[in-house]
């Protein structure tokens, strides 16, 4: 995957969360946001050269997660992407995984998304 190509997939995801977001899916909203935070903890493996691979976001989010070289800031952003939601579909606490994707970025690639 080029530069170009993580971000293009990302802000694809993103389009698709705020879309999801303004027809009232917030279930559809938070997945397209797993997924591209799952394209930028690729680019974070691939810039790093880490040996895991994976086409799974949840999978390359829980290496991340678990790995020592995270710092605790991007953990405890990766982590609000690992919790499950309740029987309702709802997230157990408060959070935005849109706006988490921007910080995820900032945090792991040092990048801005637009």
């Amino acid at each position: 995957m080029s530069n170009q190509d993580w971000q293009e997939l990302t802000n694809r995801e993103l389009e698709m969360a705020q879309a999801a977001r303004q027809s009232g899916n917030e279930g559809r909203s938070r997945v397209c946001a797993r997924r591209a935070a799952g394209y930028i903890a690729g680019e974070y493996i691939k810039r790093r050269d880490l040996d895991f691979t994976s086409e799974s976001a949840l999978e390359r989010l829980r290496y991340l997660y678990a790995s020592v070289d995270t710092n605790d800031k991007a953990r405890n952003t990766i982590n609000r992407f690992l919790v499950h939601v309740t029987p309702e579909n709802n997230l157990p606490m408060e959070a935005d995984l849109v706006n988490d994707v921007h910080l995820l970025a900032q945090q792991l690639l040092g990048e801005e998304l637009p």
